[in-house]
C-alpha cells in the first residue's frame, strides 16, 4: 500500500472512531456525588421541586419521596467513618435540605 493510501486509511479510521465516540452516552465520574446525586435528584421531582423530565410535570408522591430520603439516610449511616469531610458534608446537606422539603409538603412543619 502507498504511503497516500495509508494515510487515507488511517483518516477513515479516525473518522469513524470519532462517530463512534459521539454514539457513546456521556459517563459521569465515579466518585460519591455521583451515588448521592440520582437518588436526590429523583426526591426533587417526587417532592415536587422539579419538573419530571418524563412528562414535564411537576408531580408529588410523598410517599416514595420519603423512601428516597430514607435511602440516602441508611447510606449515610452506612459510610460513617469512611467519608472525605466534603462528601460527609454534601450527603448531610442533600439530605437536610430534602427532610425540610418534605416537612413542609406532609404539613408537618410550617414557614
Amino acid at each position: 500500500m502507498t504511503n497516500k493510501g495509508t494515510k487515507q486509511k488511517k483518516t477513515k479510521e479516525k473518522t469513524e472512531e470519532n462517530k463512534a465516540q459521539e454514539k457513546k452516552e456521556f459517563l459521569p465520574p465515579s466518585d460519591f456525588v455521583s451515588i448521592v446525586l440520582p437518588f436526590y435528584t429523583q426526591a426533587l421531582i417526587k417532592l415536587g421541586q422539579t419538573e419530571n423530565p418524563m412528562t414535564q410535570k411537576k408531580e408529588e408522591d410523598l410517599e416514595l419521596a420519603k423512601r428516597l430520603i430514607d435511602i440516602l439516610d441508611l447510606l449515610k449511616d452506612k459510610t460513617k467513618g469512611n467519608l472525605a469531610p466534603e462528601e460527609e458534608k454534601f450527603l448531610t446537606a442533600s439530605i437536610d435540605q430534602l427532610k425540610m422539603i418534605y416537612l413542609e409538603k406532609a404539613k408537618i412543619i410550617t414557614t
